[in-house]
């Protein structure tokens, strides 16, 4: 009998050891994963437009570390994304262009975030768009709320033009969509898509969580609540800086991607360019206030204090810069975007860094911080978890974004050099000419600059080829 007392003690004693070293054992940081598309440097923190109004995500720089020389990957959406979310660049995917099938390009044996991460014992939730909108990832979901555009903008509550008796407004000019409405935000898709957030961030969640929120605007068409117009007056609007000389000295292949023919051409016709500027204001201030609901139920959530806050957006945007509109340039407005990170015990509050780094980092450093293990095909860019734990770090950087096949930029704090399929360059002298106005990549004495700037370029460029096996 006392062998057997002794022999139930041990077990008790055992597992009460088990249980308290299960309690000790350190848990799994959840993640939420913001996304926004198209969204330029015009955000306040940055302080480069000083008409944006974008108290949340400027609150939200304020509590972690913000990035002003963060560039993506690819200035445009399906590119960038894919390549976020593969950890793998265009030139070593093939998928450059919006129209690419990033899940029948990018090779099987490739893992993306979400499915590393359910891999790897996360609940993988998502809502809006994270992946190019044509080409959805389908799997590494446990769950993703879909939603019916049409039900939402079109059936039940229709998207109402605003009653401002100014029909310059109603259409916007030629492909540059924009126009105020009546609708409430309620009505707009993006308060469901971050109401899904919410609604996730109130539950009690029996594992560790990558929780992703994917705004669509200040995407076009730049029709959002009249209310977001109102902040933004047309006669306190500023223009950006531009040179009318300014493509004098631009490659041809840069000329090609500028279109100043185009876009620009129709708005300086048209006189609107104060009333496009203020749409896409506008559409930023409601994507900002779409987010400001998300991290008010973050704050109030039982998940404040163990969750690694991450928000981006896939790239930048002209709007008037060159002679340019939209996105599909090389050049800084294009490339350049937010970046911040809030990252408990790690970074430290209200700290904002000029060190370059681009998009190709998220996926490893979320690895990082999530101490789980990286996947076993090769990543293309590096955790930068030291950066996030002492910002103030000098350090050699640089950000490589690509616009189609073999057309690439590198960008470092002092430097912007370009090159394109044709052989044809750029080089810009960041320190002394932020908006890139006089292109330097003739001058002899700048050779050695180049060639350590061309260091960086991709070593190989994989064309296209959209017959390979899906990509998940």
């Amino acid at each position: 009998m006392k062998k057997l007392s002794a022999f139930v003690f041990l077990i008790v004693f055992f597992a009460a050891y088990l249980m308290e070293a299960a309690e000790n054992k350190p848990k799994k940081l959840n993640i939420l994963f913001i996304a926004i598309d198209d969204l330029r440097d015009w955000t306040g923190y940055f302080g480069t437009q000083p008409n944006t109004k974008t108290p949340n995500l400027d609150r939200l720089a304020s509590q972690g570390v913000a990035f002003t020389r963060s560039y993506c990957a690819a200035p445009l959406c399906n590119p960038s994304r894919a390549a976020l979310m593969s950890g793998l660049r265009p030139s070593n995917t093939g998928v450059y262009q919006n129209s690419d099938d990033w899940r029948k390009i990018i090779p099987k044996e490739i893992i993306t975030l979400q499915t590393h991460f359910q891999k790897n014992g996360y609940k993988t939730l998502g809502s809006g768009k994270i992946y190019h909108g044509l080409f959805p990832a389908e799997t590494g979901w446990d769950d993703y709320l879909v939603i019916n555009r049409k039900l939402i903008n079109n059936s039940t509550k229709p998207v109402k033009r605003a009653n401002i008796n100014d029909d310059q407004y109603f259409d916007g000019v030629g492909g540059i969509k924009f126009q105020p409405l009546d609708n409430t935000d309620e009505e707009m898709e993006d308060y469901h898509i971050v109401q899904y957030g919410i609604d996730q961030l109130n539950i009690k969640h029996d594992k560790p969580f990558f929780l992703a929120v994917g705004l669509h605007k200040p995407h076009m068409p730049w029709n959002v609540p009249k209310k977001y117009y109102d902040l933004h007056p047309l006669d306190k609007i500023e223009l950006p800086e531009v040179l009318l000389s300014d493509l004098d000295d631009i490659p041809e292949s840069g000329i090609k991607m500028a279109k100043p023919n185009g876009d620009h051409a129709q708005i300086l016709e048209s006189g609107r360019w104060k009333q496009a500027v203020q749409g896409y204001l506008a559409a930023i201030s409601f994507s900002d206030a779409m987010v400001g609901r998300l991290l008010d139920a973050f704050e109030k959530s039982s998940y404040r204090d163990n969750t690694i806050v991450v928000l981006w957006s896939d790239h930048g945007w002209h709007l008037g810069e060159k002679q340019h509109w939209r996105k599909f340039t090389l050049w800084e407005e294009a490339n350049r975007q937010p970046l911040i990170w809030l990252v408990p015990d790690v970074t430290p509050a209200g700290v904002k860094t000029e060190t370059p780094v681009d998009l190709m980092h998220v996926y490893p450093t979320l690895c990082d911080l999530a101490g789980i293990s990286l996947p076993s095909h090769p990543l293309d860019g590096k955790s930068i978890r030291p950066l996030l734990e002492h910002p103030e770090t000098v350090t050699e950087t640089t950000a490589v974004s690509t616009y189609g096949y073999n057309n690439h930029t590198v960008r470092t704090k002092d430097w912007r050099y370009i090159r394109y399929a044709d052989s044809s360059e750029e080089l810009y002298d960041e320190q002394v000419d932020p908006h890139e106005w006089k292109n330097l990549a003739s001058k002899p004495e700048l050779a050695k600059v180049k060639a350590k700037l061309a260091k960086y370029l991709p070593e190989k460029n994989i064309p296209t080829q959209p017959t390979q096996s899906h990509g998940e």
